[in-house]
């Protein structure tokens, strides 16, 4: 609940906004933390219920295709419904399906449970930038909007971490651990206090004003609005009354032009997400241990080179922090274009060319040419940390009007899980028929072309408020 509150500060606005804005972005946290806690699960689970590697999959990238349903949903429920009810609703969903995933009777109720979680993800995957980008100030909006991106590898890492502390400590993921409950049920209920908390902030933090305000709940909207932006804000008020459309409730035929496609800024929004994927970022956090394996390091130093990686995407994303708002979103999106280029390439030239081992058909990578594969696949996390990772979301956020946000962003998340999905699943049978070389060749060419659609498509939002795009 809003109350009224004396007249605050600049600095209390500030720190009211970085308060409110990180208790959404725990959706982002959730978001990453789903989605790679299973990582640990995935051997103890096809023995458990004894299922081949085709169904393991299955069961695996179900998920990916519910965030995507996710996704699709979050726009019209949260342009009905407002953006905090979206986010209790995800934080309920998180938690029915971090419990369910880890007390399962079969591979199918498995899947069903971690299906619910995977809508929650598309849900937190939509709600969150789009709540950030309306309560945030013009001058603060790319740094807060940043914090999805923040969120969402600190929970990718702090996953990966509980996975090795509870099998570290049981001797195994299928070992038995707390209580004598087996390990592996241990890692998906370790989700369950962030879920809680989750829906906890959520019921404590304001709703978006440019809701209210489509809403014609201007008086709840102008109390809102005094916390973030201090001030006199009838201005503000009238300024979003005249780009949000109050007649009617906003729905997906908005997002048609005159002619019946789609607005050109839809299809920009739509090109972000699908390039985000198609530069093959997931294949480091999803298959990098197999990939290091697979060119010659052993288990062991496999898994250290992934927590290293999830290490330096974290850090490279609080560069993006830091300086969006000062250099903006067009300048760090092309850099990152060309250095994911760069590096990518000089991977593709690499496993190319490696020998491939006569016993195991892998690819090995002896002397120097394994320690500038991943000097190459770090700095590769490098420029898309600081870039394609963080400042998408914050364009997502940012691109579409008040009219369109809502049901954009949910258009276009979908379509971000669906390309995930894709790059996700056709790795293996790419690394299998292809090999390394021919895999990477593709995200290279990916990333190549994501340089002129930047110089060509992209326009700078730093500064601008929601009202002028």
């Amino acid at each position: 609940m809003v109350f009224k509150s004396p007249i605050a500060t600049k600095e209390q606005n500030t720190t009211y906004v970085i308060l409110i804005a990180v208790a959404a972005a725990l959706g982002g946290f959730l978001f990453g933390f789903d989605t790679a806690v299973i990582n640990g699960a995935v051997g103890a689970l096809s023995k458990t219920f004894n299922i081949d590697s085709l169904m393991t999959g299955f069961a695996v990238s179900s998920a990916l295709l519910a965030s995507a349903l996710g996704a699709w949903i979050a726009g019209p429920i949260a342009d009905r419904q407002g953006r905090i009810k979206t986010m209790v609703v995800a934080a309920i969903m998180f938690t029915m399906s971090a419990i369910g995933s880890g007390m399962p009777f079969g591979i199918w109720d498995f899947m069903f449970w971690r299906s619910l979680g995977g809508v929650a993800v598309g849900m937190a995957s939509v709600i969150a930038p789009a709540y950030i980008a309306e309560v945030a100030p013009a001058h603060l909006r790319g740094r807060l909007g940043s914090l999805q991106q923040l969120a969402i590898v600190v929970g990718i890492f702090l996953a990966l971490l509980c996975n090795y502390f509870i099998a570290s400590g049981a001797g195994s993921a299928e070992a038995p651990f707390l209580f004598g409950v087996t390990a592996w049920r241990w890692m998906f209920w370790t989700e369950v206090p962030p879920a809680v908390l989750y829906g906890v902030a959520a019921l404590m933090i304001p709703e978006s004003p440019r809701y209210l305000i489509a809403q014609k709940r201007y008086e709840e909207a102008g109390i809102v609005l005094k916390k973030v932006i201090g001030g006199d804000v009838e201005a503000k008020i009238d300024e979003i009354r005249q780009t949000v459309l109050t007649e009617r409730k906003p729905k997906f035929s908005d997002l048609l032009s005159r002619s019946g496609g789609l607005l050109p800024i839809v299809w920009v929004g739509i090109g972000l997400s699908i390039l985000q994927q198609f530069v093959g970022i997931n294949v480091i956090f999803y298959y990098s241990s197999v990939l290091w394996q697979a060119v010659g390091f052993s288990e062991q130093n496999s898994l250290l080179i992934t927590v290293i990686t999830g290490v330096v995407n974290i850090l490279t994303t609080l560069i993006a922090i830091a300086y969006v708002d000062k250099f903006g979103r067009k300048p760090l999106l092309a850099l990152g274009s060309i250095g994911m280029t760069v590096t990518l390439g000089t991977l593709t030239v690499i496993f190319g060319n490696a020998a491939v081992d006569a016993v195991t058909g892998n690819p090995t990578l002896p002397g120097a040419s394994g320690i500038i594969a991943l000097i190459a696949a770090n700095l590769y996390v490098v420029f898309f940390g600081f870039s394609w990772g963080p400042i998408v979301w914050v364009m997502l956020g940012e691109i579409f009007n008040n009219k369109i946000r809502a049901a954009a962003l949910s258009l276009a998340a979908a379509v971000q899980w669906l390309a995930n999905f894709l790059i996700s699943t056709t790795f293996p049978p790419l690394l299998k028929n292809f090999g390394l070389g021919s895999a990477y060749g593709l995200y290279t060419i990916a990333s190549a072309i994501s340089i002129f659609f930047v110089i060509l498509l992209i326009k700078e939002t730093k500064g601008k408020e929601l009202e002028e795009m």
